[in-house]
């Protein structure tokens, strides 16, 4: 595949990113901070971001498995999740993090395992479906990424 046709796909995955949704224009202002001097900014950015979310993501899952769930932990995981996918422009892994809090703020007022208990864990399953979705074409672009460094760095020589 020629370089030209690996940048096509490149930039056809993030706009069809943009239109689906999964990604804000925060992201696009990342993408102009990258340029020669920092080839990898992108690449990096994304890598921290998995690494946090998954972290993130299986202290969640044990703080509800709990018999006595800690909604305050759960509220600030899941705060912290929101905050890094605001900062990479993970727009769906965003608002499923809002939505999330909302549960756990309303568990907080309930005080006993109820109804909003089980919309937390259906909160946390739409928060991991969102990210899931995202990382894999978070991945599916730094192998784009990859390919189109080494095909110039080829050139270069």
């Amino acid at each position: 595949m020629s370089l030209m046709a690996l940048r096509e796909q490149l930039n056809g995955l993030v706009n069809s990113m943009f239109l689906e949704g999964l990604l804000d224009d925060q992201f696009e202002q990342l993408q102009m901070l990258q340029d020669e001097s920092s080839p990898g900014f992108i690449a990096e950015l994304i890598t921290l971001f998995c690494g946090d979310s998954e972290r993130i993501l299986a202290e969640l899952t044990k703080l509800l498995d709990q018999a006595v769930v800690d909604y305050q932990k759960v509220d600030a995981f899941v705060h912290q999740l929101k905050g890094s996918s605001s900062s990479v422009g993970a727009q769906h892994v965003k608002l499923a993090c809002v939505q999330f809090r909302q549960f756990c703020e309303e568990h907080n007022k309930e005080g006993l395992k109820g109804i909003y208990f089980f919309r937390c864990l259906r909160a946390l399953n739409v928060v991991k479906h969102e990210y899931y979705l995202l990382r894999g074409k978070f991945d599916t672009m730094l192998q784009l990424e990859q390919r189109i460094q080494a095909y110039e760095s080829k050139q270069q020589i």
